[in-house]
């Protein structure tokens, strides 16, 4: 198993885990991404997996039932990303978008990976659950981001940066980083 499909697997593992402990009440709680709810930040997440497999095949992704079983939409999704990670023909297979042509995996491991992670964070904060990251998905993540920093600040990326205190761990500089208060 290489680092990226296992690096995936710890991030959905965080996301599925935060998923499972959402209260029934909790679906409309705003998030800390302003404009979204915990249903708007899952749909999101769902439809961010969808997308990258859809690169696969070069066909649109499935919409998201915002109404549905979302955590079953998440399963179904993350199943398809773990699939095409196992065959080899699909994880070398190039794919292009935002972040230039790559790999099916290194977009995992990049763009997806990323986008997970930091919704787990969300997510966590959201409904007041453990917001603690995977140590090493945090650095991947870190490694990721810090040289692409103007290009993830548009409408729809990230908010601008906010100075992390100067005693801060490594999972609050790159909260703080992605424009979140950690």
């Amino acid at each position: 198993m290489s680092e990226i499909t296992e690096r995936y697997r710890t991030i959905a593992d965080g996301f599925g885990n935060r998923l499972a402990g959402i209260g029934p009440d909790q679906w409309s709680d705003p998030t800390p991404c302003t404009d979204w709810t915990v249903r708007d930040l899952v749909a999101h997440v769902v439809t961010t997996h969808r997308r990258v497999v859809s690169n696969l095949e070069a066909e649109d992704a499935v919409e998201v039932d915002r109404d549905g079983d979302l955590s079953d939409a998440f399963a179904g999704a993350r199943a398809s990303v773990e699939a095409a990670l196992e065959d080899p023909a699909k994880s070398s297979q190039m794919t292009s978008g935002m972040f230039g042509e790559q790999t099916f995996e290194s977009l995992v491991g990049r763009l997806l990976s990323t986008d997970t992670l930091v919704h787990t964070w969300d997510l966590a904060r959201a409904t007041d659950q453990d917001d603690r990251l995977d140590p090493a998905a945090v650095a991947k993540t870190a490694e990721f981001l810090l040289p692409i920093d103007e290009a993830i600040r548009r409408p729809g990326g990230f908010a601008p940066k906010i100075t992390p205190p100067d005693d801060a761990d490594p999972q609050t500089r790159l909260i703080c980083f992605c424009g979140r208060a950690g």
